[in-house]
């Protein structure tokens, strides 16, 4: 049996044999095909069921078993509102010695860790709050400003990091930036103005940071890390006898996530706390804090910052990107008073990174509650997610183990020796984006390689999820 249909822009001729196997069978294969013969391109929205049945000739239903079964395959996608495309992949095809496999267009779901879950953005919150700062804010704040940032935001932030991090901060010595980067090449450029030539880094982290410390004029050189996180007690040799002022070869600071350590997510342990702090004193050195998921925290009481042991000598670097949107650009350094004139100096002498009503905004969005709610959301939401991706590992991947889950929305999945790159591999075959631990160890890191996979479980929408960790769970051994 032969047919052909001119709707949504194909017009193609289907062969559907009348076997023993059954109409259904003949459409499956002869719609299969098409696909991987490329005659369905990717994108293409297929008729609906009725319009093929009436063109073919056929029962509706065995057009909709049809379609079906090749979206249960991955040849073809269904949404509602959306009907049925030939799904965004290229066509598997047979391994030869001078042909290999190729892998999908573009992932299906995105478990890159580090962003949040972008459509639970509280949209009508924010806007009511910047409604609100508009109307009170006087003229001259919509001038150039102050270099530190809008004093309402200093002030709300002061507030805010005391009562929910431990931070001790005066609105002062706040300079708000445009993220983390932006602070860190701030900081950088500071340390390399004292004489500093290399900063401390953890063996695991990212690598942008990495680049931007090289770019600075600094080394970066990686801690020891063991089964308990980052050994602190490695710059007591690397920084003897020097402090961050002192030239050639000085080690002028360390970089560190001592609440959630990213991504292995452990934190920072009392003692190596208490080590780290004392190194700093008795050198001179600055320790710059990344918080930058300090507020999702789940199994016990949260961590504090780090900040609050010495807060002449820690850095405390925290941003809206992982509690709001990392589109806000919204970041801030609290610093000690001998460092925020050198930091301010290196701004500039006028505001020119963040937008002026964002930071109006977010101070009113801090002072009204609604980042207090937002949060607490945020966190059941991620929290749910977490448990709901141990359990699914418990039930169909029991060799593969996740850890550092206590904080924040992403896990190290541990996996069996020698199959992380295969497991890398085959997530991207099934349509998903997701990193190898390896990705994020130091190039000069001695620790021994650990296979595993970082899975950011924020990133999904939440009618996105399920699908996402079907399909985690589908690429896992």
């Amino acid at each position: 049996m032969a047919g052909s249909w001119a709707t949504f822009g194909v017009d193609l001729h289907v062969d559907v044999a009348r076997t023993g196997s059954g109409l259904r069978r003949g459409l499956t294969d002869a719609l299969r095909e098409a696909v991987r013969g490329g005659r369905l391109a990717p994108g293409v929205r297929l008729p609906s069921s009725r319009s093929l049945a009436a063109d073919l000739g056929i029962a509706r239903n065995t057009v909709a078993d049809a379609y079906a079964d090749l979206v249960a395959e991955g040849w073809l996608t269904a949404r509602q509102g959306s009907g049925t495309r030939v799904a965004q992949r290229d066509v598997p095809v047979p391994a030869s010695p001078t042909r290999r496999p190729r892998s999908p267009r573009g992932p299906a779901y995105d478990l890159v860790p580090g962003t949040p879950d972008l459509a639970s953005f509280p949209r009508g919150e924010w806007l009511k709050a910047y409604r609100r700062a508009l109307t009170a804010a006087p003229n001259d704040a919509l001038g150039y400003g102050d270099p530190r940032g809008r004093v309402e935001l200093r002030t709300a932030l002061a507030g805010y990091l005391a009562r929910a991090r431990g931070v001790r901060a005066d609105p002062e010595h706040i300079l708000i930036c445009s993220g983390f980067v932006h602070g860190l090449i701030l900081l950088g450029e500071v340390l390399r103005r004292r004489g500093a030539r290399t900063l401390a880094v953890e063996s695991y982290g990212l690598d942008v940071h990495w680049d931007l410390i090289e770019r600075a004029g600094l080394e970066s050189v990686p801690l020891p890390f063991d089964e308990l996180g980052t050994r602190t007690d490695d710059l007591a040799e690397r920084g003897r006898g020097s402090g961050a002022r002192a030239g050639g070869g000085t080690l002028g600071g360390v970089l560190l996530t001592p609440a959630h350590q990213f991504p292995m997510g452990v934190p920072l342990r009392p003692e190596r706390r208490a080590a780290v702090v004392d190194w700093a004193r008795r050198t001179g050195g600055l320790i710059l804090e990344d918080d930058y998921d300090g507020e999702f925290r789940y199994d016990r009481q949260p961590v504090g910052a780090l900040q609050g042991l010495d807060p002449d000598r820690v850095v405390y670097f925290g941003t809206a990107s992982k509690a709001l949107a990392p589109g806000l650009r919204l970041g801030w350094l609290v610093l000690p008073p001998d460092v925020a004139p050198e930091v301010m100096a290196a701004k500039g002498g006028a505001d020119w990174s963040c937008g002026v009503l964002d930071q109006l905004t977010l101070a009113e969005f801090i002072t009204s509650g609604a980042y207090d709610r937002h949060v607490r959301a945020s966190r059941l939401r991620y929290r749910r997610r977490r448990d709901q991706l141990v359990t699914a590992l418990a039930a169909r991947a029991p060799s593969v183990t996740a850890t550092g889950i206590a904080a924040g929305f992403h896990a190290v999945l541990r996996l069996p020796p020698g199959t992380e790159q295969s497991v890398v591999r085959a997530a991207a075959w099934h349509g998903l984006a997701a990193h190898g631990l390896t990705r994020y160890r130091h190039p000069a890191a001695t620790l021994p390689p650990t296979d595993a996979l970082v899975v950011g479980y924020g990133t999904p929408s939440d009618s996105g999820w399920p699908g996402a960790l079907e399909t985690l769970c589908a690429a896992l051994p």
